[in-house]
């Protein structure tokens, strides 16, 4: 366009060193875009030129086109011609066919012009002047060719998904044969007329999918030792647990290796065919962890709902977590059927207990424990 520009200026201005001016452009611009219709409908020009109808056959037959006098362009005909608040090329836009050269220029234009957007977007400026036919498939062909597009909106290449790891498939085993461990939190909780904070742990069967919920006063080792004993009180000792790379659950591991150290032989030898073995993640990989991590947010998304993000009494959290622990393992492995004669589908209830929840009605607790009160 700029060269054509200066060509047309140079030929009426020999022996001036002006630059370009705008009616410059505009006389490029009408000369690119004839040559365009000329080779693209050579057919539809000659007829309207002449007064004559279009070919039966031709593309142009639904848009109703119009020869343009003035700048000897073809143009979309239609119902606006006494709009005359709207320019020219919106009322009768210029038809312009997808596959030809200077049609493809235009269109890189706008979508280089328009910082590289959707398809929709590059369409709806073209269509303030011009007319392609089939331009919406236009503008998607020549966006797929774009280096930059489909740098933006590449997908990158998903990877072939690992075999799955022992701890998934522990079959024959017990609930909680491999377990993972994760803690979550702080939550407030009212003692007397002051407030500490409490935090959550969750022990999940890597198997099962079974979940057991428990609260910690804080995240030190010791705290974490006393609720691993309770977990084993009430669940059975499990093979290994698997966790993050906790500086309290490291440390637990820590003092678990120095206790059976310090242990008699004969002790550490009985105790060392029942010994729990600890797994950590790699650092800075929380993905290894998602079968817990999933469950964390399923917890703190029900703990919102219910708690309201108040502070109440240790007893209600405590209450609360155990609640939302029934909840967790009432969820169905799989699809639910609307069929009446299909059974139901298997729960973490029924592989933990051999039967579904009690689904007890919620209680409703006294707002004097849920609300703060001086």
């Amino acid at each position: 366009m700029r060269t054509t520009a200066q060509s047309l200026h140079g030929a009426a201005n020999p022996n001036s060193d002006s630059p370009s001016e705008a009616a410059d452009y505009i006389k490029a611009e009408n000369l690119l875009l004839r040559r365009a219709q000329l080779e693209s409908f050579p057919e539809e020009v000659k007829a309207l030129t002449s007064d004559r109808p279009l070919p039966a056959s031709s593309r142009l037959g639904s848009l109703s086109p119009e020869y343009d006098k003035d700048s000897g362009l073809l143009r979309v005909g239609g119902r606006l011609q006494r709009a005359e608040q709207l320019p020219q090329d919106t009322i009768h836009p210029v038809l312009l066919d997808p596959k030809h050269p200077l049609t493809i220029l235009i269109i890189q234009d706008f979508d280089e012009t328009l910082l590289h957007p959707g398809p929709e977007r590059v369409l709806g400026e073209l269509r303030r002047r011009f007319w392609i036919l089939r331009g919406r498939e236009a503008v998607k062909r020549c966006q797929s060719r774009c280096m930059q597009c489909q740098a933006w909106r590449a997908n990158p290449s998903v990877p072939k998904m690992a075999d799955l790891p022992p701890a998934r498939l522990r079959l024959y085993k017990p609930p909680f044969y491999s377990t993972g461990v994760d803690c979550f939190g702080p939550f407030t909780v009212k003692i007397g007329r002051r407030t500490e904070k409490r935090w959550g742990i969750v022990f999940k069967c890597m198997t099962t999918r079974c979940v057991h919920l428990d609260l910690l006063e804080s995240l030190d080792t010791d705290a974490f030792l006393m609720s691993l004993r309770r977990f084993i009180s009430r669940r059975g000792k499990p093979f290994e647990l698997l966790s993050d790379n906790g500086t309290n659950f490291t440390g637990g591991a820590r003092e678990l290796r120095e206790a059976f150290e310090s242990m008699g032989p004969q002790l550490k030898e009985q105790l060392a065919e029942q010994q729990i073995e600890f797994c950590f993640n790699l650092p800075s990989a929380p993905h290894f962890g998602g079968a817990w991590e999933r469950e964390v947010r399923s917890i703190k998304t029900a703990l919102k709902v219910v708690l309201k993000e108040q502070s109440v009494p240790e007893t209600v959290l405590c209450t609360v977590l155990v609640e939302v622990e029934g909840i967790l393992n009432a969820k169905p492995f799989g699809y639910v059927s609307s069929d009446v004669a299909d059974p139901d589908p298997i729960t973490p209830s029924i592989l933990l207990m051999g039967r579904y929840d009690a689904s007890l009605p919620q209680a409703v607790y006294d707002p004097s424990n849920t609300l703060g009160n001086r």
